[in-house]
């Protein structure tokens, strides 16, 4: 007998959804941050949805070449920010999200994560802010073709 749950119809079937991370190891944003990031880009893209079962901790960290306790750790905070729930004897599943949490919330918080690095990466090569935002109004992802 199919029973109902939190995040899954009668009958329904769990499928772990395979998950693509790319992890820079010679990035200076730490591992953990980097999953966070990801997990959270691809929740707000729909490309994870709710109800969809996540990689195990130990299969995601086989695949990224990471140590377990990395891993965990971002799942325990992507759990604590409530956009993940792990299940003890289930699994690990996304969550749906709250109003505070739209995908177009998450986008906005990717953006200012992304832009703060960048910032950061050219204050530290010597860039004014003038220089930064001159340069930021100049290039366009089509110049680079």
């Amino acid at each position: 007998m199919a029973k109902a749950s939190a995040y899954f119809s009668a009958g329904e079937e769990s499928k772990v959804k395979p998950v693509h991370l790319d992890i820079d190891f010679q990035s200076h944003e730490p591992v953990t941050e980097q999953i966070q990031n990801q997990m959270r880009l691809r929740i707000a893209v729909g490309e994870l949805k709710p109800g969809d079962q996540l990689p195990t901790v130990r299969k995601l960290a086989a695949d990224l070449r990471v140590n377990f306790n990395t891993v965990a750790r971002a799942y325990r905070l992507l759990d604590g920010e409530g956009l993940i729930s792990t299940q003890h004897g289930r699994g690990t599943f996304v969550l749906k999200m709250t109003t505070e949490q739209t995908p177009g919330e998450l986008r906005r918080q990717a953006l200012e994560r992304l832009m703060y690095r960048c910032l950061a990466q050219a204050k530290k090569l010597g860039f004014t802010m003038e220089e930064i935002v001159d340069n930021f109004q100049k290039t366009s992802l089509d110049s680079r073709k």
